[in-house]
């Protein structure tokens, strides 16, 4: 069942809590039973934390430099509920039998809020430049 998601919350130190991504970039590999296994049971690992599928087993296309094998996305509330999945008995417990027989790189990201604008990071990375 989909996870509502929800909206960006002020937290009391008045930071945003922004949805969080983990993705993966999944190297070719022949088919494993273990992979089945793990694609089979990966679900009921991330529910509990409002993970949802974003991205899983469809084709990419590549503009620029190069991208062999896979990529899955699962988008979460927060990156709290993304550290949080990452690091749960459940996951723990399933990961070896992707990692045993994929090679691959993961990474959890924040997002960033709705309307989001670089500017201000640009003014101060050109102030800095302009210090050195």
């Amino acid at each position: 069942m989909p996870t509502a998601r929800r909206a960006p919350e002020a937290l009391p130190t008045g930071r945003t809590v922004m949805p969080a991504y983990a993705i993966a970039h999944l190297r070719e590999a022949d088919p494993h039973p273990e992979i089945a296994e793990y694609i089979e049971r990966l679900p009921a690992t991330f529910d509990a934390y409002g993970g949802r599928y974003l991205v899983h087993m469809t084709p990419h296309e590549v503009k620029e430099g190069a991208w062999p094998g896979h990529v899955v996305m699962i988008g979460f509330p927060g990156i709290d509920e993304a550290r949080a999945w990452w690091d749960s008995p459940a996951y723990r417990e399933i990961a070896p039998l992707r990692s045993r027989h994929i090679e691959g790189d993961v990474i959890l990201v924040e997002g960033v809020p709705e309307g989001y604008d670089p500017t201000p990071g640009v003014k101060a990375m050109r102030e800095a430049l302009a210090a050195e």
